[in-house]
């Protein structure tokens, strides 16, 4: 299973800096889209910096490119989108911090998608750290896991898309979101384990500091 879709080519440019950016309000997933296709071309033509993008979304779910049509167990009224991420079904909605990194790897960093994913989990390990929560790996599954009383659960899923070594789409943290919206699909085709949060785990934070955190760990781990 891979949370990766690539388009292939390369291209050669400066070195930028990193724009990050919050969204006030949730933003509707097509317009996201949009959005991050035009960011993307921007990039590719040297006409913006980079970008991380860190917003909620109205309650949704979207089907990455590997999704299964029995994964869509009961979608509870809500919109499906499908999407040009890899990876399959997952939700979206408030109280979840969605960040979409659009970095271009042929500038600055290595050509390497392996390399972008781990860090991408990485980033995700340190932040939840910030809140005293052991995220971890787990092998042949992507996203990151935490020990619960009843198991492991999922708490932050990957899914992105290349284009011309510029990534876009990215992360979701679930921090506290409405974890009942996760019955009307197999979240990531895994049926064996569960979905967290945050909240769920007992930590009580806000928004603006899980964002804080996050841009914290990804100067780190990205090296910005």
């Amino acid at each position: 299973m891979t949370a990766v879709r690539v388009e292939h080519g390369a291209i050669a440019g400066a070195e930028r800096t990193v724009e990050w950016s919050v969204a006030p309000e949730p933003v509707p997933y097509p317009d996201a889209v949009t959005a991050m296709e035009e960011r993307v071309a921007a990039i590719l033509a040297h006409h913006a910096p980079e970008q991380v993008w860190l917003l909620e979304h109205p309650p949704l779910y979207t089907a990455g490119t590997s999704a299964r049509a029995d994964d869509l167990l009961d979608p509870q009224g809500l919109p499906v989108h499908r999407s040009g991420r890899g990876g399959q079904y997952t939700y979206h909605g408030p109280g979840q911090r969605v960040a979409y990194v659009m970095l271009d790897l042929a500038a600055r960093r290595r050509m390497d998608l392996r390399c972008f994913v781990r860090d991408l989990e990485q980033w995700l390990i340190d932040t939840l750290a910030a809140f005293g929560v052991a995220g971890q790996r787990r092998e042949g599954r992507v996203g990151i896991w935490v020990e619960t009383g009843g198991g492991e659960a999922k708490i932050a899923a990957i899914g992105v898309r290349v284009r011309r070594w510029v990534t876009f789409h990215g992360v979701s943290l679930n921090v506290d979101p409405d974890l009942a919206h996760y019955r009307g699909i197999v979240a990531c085709g895994i049926r064996e384990h569960g979905v967290t949060s945050l909240a769920a785990l007992g930590v009580d934070t806000t928004m603006d500091e899980v964002d804080r955190a996050l841009r914290r760990s990804f100067e780190a781990v990205f090296d910005v």
